[in-house]
Formats: structure tokens, C-alpha cells, sequence
């Protein structure tokens, strides 16, 4: 497998276009703006999302999807959750007409709304089992930023195809880049998804000006109630005590990287939810995700408080503190 596209030039997009072109593969890189196409290509910088990192010169940039995918042994789909959809059924007619069947990976972390379903279920939909070889998830705890200085990283590669999973587990693994390979790819994507809603409580907590105790608090009964839902989605237990439940859980809710976090910290000090996704300038999934797992939580009859009350703080107006209020008022139990 030494011709991949990836496509979404993002901070995430990017930074993993770059591990895979220093580790020996030919990579294209896609994206919808030229700008970004010729910033990439002649300065080899990514100013707007990762300032002040040099890229590898042999990584090409292009804003034409049919360039990119074609000819390509692995197609990594970098790009938001509400776009994963639509980019698919491009990729999935470029295919059919080349009648080519590459391996199909994704590094996205969400739920599309209305239907609740999990990205790879809508890669499957939308790209025909005829014109790919596999879906792959990857996911983790990783922040671009850190990705890009060479930082320790491990991450999973998902795949109920296990020879799948090793193809992308041996692109990706290097000196700072460790890979681990799992066959619950409703668990990791799942963890993906969840540990969002959970980082913004953990932001929201912080900008209200809260301690240690109280953030341990938030992570250690949010990663209860997501694995509640989790399991009752199909998903193992055991996945949401590894790297892409846990794992990515910690450093989603602890990390100044984490936009989630920061939408979360934002809300927290008072700004308006409509302010703080327009001072972001990059997708929240967590504030997606959270409406599909609160409906989801509603439609299985399944206990979510946090993922509630977070619901009731973007979606119903209800003042944080009284939202805190009411989750420390709840009637006692066991643990």
C-alpha cells in the first residue's frame, strides 16, 4: 500500500498526510479551497490550522477530488462528520467509474444528525462494497499539534477485517506513531463520537472556575454513561477502556488543543453559544454529537444526566450552573 489520497486538509487531515509521506508514501492530499492547494504546494505550510509547521516537500496538494482518488491503494477521509456523507457518494461514483477498489479509512469523531448512524455505516452506504476493499476507523488520543512536533502517540486502527486493520497499522507506525489494531469498530467509533460531549462539561467546567475533583468527577461518570449507550449500540465493554475510549476521553477533556474543550471553557466564562462557534472557526462535534446521543439516550430509555444537561445548556437555554445544580441535587445511589 504505498499510494494513499487523503482527503480534508485540515489540522488532523494534514498532519496525518504528513506522517504518511515521511514513513514513504506516495500521498495527495485534497481540499476544496485553491488557496490551500497552492500554500501547500509552494510554501508547504498549513498556515491557517497549523502555523508555523513545514510540511514535506513531497506531499502534493490538490482541489480535485477525481485526482486525488484515482489510482490511490488507500483513501483516508479526514473531513467533518455533517460532510462525510456527501464527499462518500463523490468518492463512491469516481470509483464506479474507474472500477477501483481501494481501502477505505476514516479519522472523523461523530454521529451524522437525523439518522444517528456511525461514519462508517455511512461509507458503506455511499461507497459500494464493489469499489472498496475495507473500512477502517482511526482513532485516539491525538491532538494534530503534537502529532506534528513528533509527540508520542497511540492510537487504534478499527476494523471488523483484522487484515484491514494491520494495512493501516503498517502505513502509520514509526518511531513517535504506534498504532494498535481492534476488531470492535462500533466501540472506537462510539468513543469517538461520546468523549466530545463529555469535553465540553469538562471545559464548561473549567471556565466556571472549577477544580480537579470535580473534572475527575465529570470524565470518571461520563465515561460510565457513554459506555451505557455504547454497549447497548453493539459495542464491547472492554473498548471503552482502551485508547479510543478512555484514552482519547483524558486527553479530549484535559487539553488546551481540544476544541471541544475550548467551546466548553467558553461557555463557561458566559459567551454565547452562537459566539463561541463563530470564534472557533473550526467544526465542534461535540455540539452535534450531543443532540444525536441525547436522542439516542431517549430513544433506548438509556441514563445519560450529563449528556442531558448539556443538552438542556445548548439546546434548551438552561443556565450552567443550574444544570450542575440539578445533576449534584439527584437523588443518591449506588455506584
Amino acid at each position: 500500500m504505498s499510494k494513499a489520497a487523503v482527503i480534508g486538509a485540515g489540522s488532523w487531515g494534514s498532519v496525518l498526510a504528513n506522517v504518511l509521506v515521511k514513513n514513504g508514501l506516495d500521498i495527495k492530499i485534497w481540499t476544496r479551497e485553491s488557496k490551500q492547494v497552492t500554500e501547500l504546494n509552494e510554501q508547504h505550510t498549513n498556515h491557517h490550522y497549523l502555523p508555523g509547521l513545514k510540511y514535506d516537500e513531497r506531499l502534493v496538494a490538490t482541489d480535485d477530488l477525481a485526482a486525488a482518488v484515482n489510482g490511490r491503494q488507500v483513501i483516508l477521509l479526514v473531513v467533518p462528520t455533517v460532510a462525510i456523507r456527501s464527499v462518500s457518494q463523490k468518492i463512491g461514483k469516481i470509483l464506479q467509474t474507474s472500477n477501483e477498489r481501494p481501502l477505505i479509512v476514516h479519522a472523523s469523531k461523530g454521529l451524522e444528525l437525523g439518522t444517528h448512524k456511525r461514519i462508517s455505516e455511512i461509507i458503506a452506504e455511499e461507497i459500494p462494497e464493489a469499489n472498496r476493499a475495507g473500512i477502517v476507523a482511526l482513532s485516539g488520543p491525538s491532538h494534530a499539534e503534537e502529532v506534528a512536533r513528533q509527540d508520542i502517540t497511540l492510537i487504534t486502527a478499527a476494523s471488523a477485517d483484522v487484515a484491514a486493520a494491520k494495512t493501516v497499522q503498517k502505513m502509520f507506525m514509526n518511531d513517535f506513531f504506534r498504532i494498535y489494531t481492534n476488531q470492535d469498530i462500533i466501540g472506537v467509533e462510539l468513543g469517538a463520537a461520546f468523549k466530545n460531549i463529555i469535553a465540553l462539561g469538562a471545559g464548561a467546567l473549567n471556565g466556571l472556575g472549577y477544580g480537579d475533583d470535580a473534572k475527575a468527577a465529570l470524565m470518571t461518570r461520563g465515561l460510565a454513561e457513554i459506555s451505557r449507550l455504547g454497549v447497548a449500540m453493539g459495542a464491547k465493554p472492554q473498548t471503552f477502556i482502551g485508547l479510543s475510549g478512555v484514552g482519547d476521553l483524558i486527553v479530549t477533556c484535559t487539553s488546551v488543543h481540544s476544541r471541544n474543550w475550548r467551546a466548553g471553557n467558553q461557555l463557561g466564562q458566559g459567551v454565547p453559544l452562537a459566539d463561541v462557534i463563530k470564534n472557533m472557526g473550526m467544526v465542534i462535534e461535540g455540539i452535534t454529537t450531543n443532540k444525536a446521543a441525547y436522542e439516542l439516550a431517549q430513544q433506548r430509555q438509556i441514563e445519560m444526566p450529563i449528556t442531558q444537561a448539556i443538552y438542556q445548556v445548548l439546546y434548551q437555554g438552561c443556565d450552567i450552573k443550574q444544570a450542575i445544580a440539578n445533576l449534584m441535587q439527584r437523588e443518591g445511589r449506588s455506584e
